[in-house]
């Protein structure tokens, strides 16, 4: 893969046979993001876990003290007060069985996080093979299917992320944007590790943290020294 005059000018200033710091590895991201826009610095966690077991799936939510630095536009399906609740936090779309049409059929996509009331998740499964691939069926777990849609709407709102492995048992989630302050990204990085430490499923043996990798939209990877991330 040939990359760009600008990516190859940025990984110089990274050496890939070290690992670095927490503080060391956000300098190092800001300084490698180099795009027009505003870049998107994410964590990529490669752990130890084995997916296919039930009790080794990482799955969960946290909200970080700074916020992603992206707007969320966020569905809930609810009805009567809790409908009002929803719109009242906040929410861009509140509805229930009339919404199903619409995204099933007509494919409208408009938000980035959905929130349901649990006597909704039987409106919300219908859309199970839709929505289930892009990452967005609500789920206890991550705080989405609640009674509390205030608080729901709320959290999400201020920087709220879910985490949980991918096929290849790696998390990939955002920690803010290139324009963060380096103490601010640090902030939500620890945020973040600090969850996922306590996540570690009991069954797993050995290594739970194989590596932890930092990298913004557009720039190289930064290595993390995994030894000081807790493991």
């Amino acid at each position: 893969m040939k990359r760009g005059k600008k990516y190859v000018e940025a990984a110089k200033l990274i050496d890939r046979t070290a690992t670095y710091d927490v503080e060391q590895a956000m300098e190092l991201v800001k300084k490698t993001a180099t795009a027009k826009f505003d870049e998107t610095i994410e964590v990529h966690i490669r752990t130890g876990c084995d997916g296919r077991h039930a009790e080794q799936q990482i799955r969960g939510a946290v909200v970080l003290p700074h916020g992603t630095g992206k707007s969320v536009k966020v569905l809930v399906f609810a009805k009567g007060d809790k409908a009002a609740e929803a719109e009242a936090a906040g929410a861009e779309y509140v509805g229930a069985e009339e919404l199903i049409p619409k995204i099933q059929n007509e494919g409208w996509f408009d938000f980035d996080v959905v929130v349901a009331t649990p006597d909704m998740m039987g409106v919300v499964g219908r859309l199970g093979r839709v929505l289930g691939p892009k990452g967005l069926m609500p789920n206890p777990k991550a705080g989405t299917v609640t009674m509390d849609v205030t608080k729901a709407v709320n959290d999400i709102k201020a920087g709220k992320i879910e985490y949980r492995l991918d096929k290849t048992n790696i998390i990939h989630v955002p920690i803010g944007k290139a324009s963060f302050s380096e103490a601010d990204l640090t902030d939500n990085f620890q945020t973040l590790m600090d969850a996922i430490n306590k996540a570690r499923p009991s069954s797993l043996k050995g290594q739970y943290l194989r590596s932890v990798t930092v990298t913004s939209t557009m720039g190289p990877g930064v290595k993390l020294n995994v030894a000081r991330l807790g493991n």
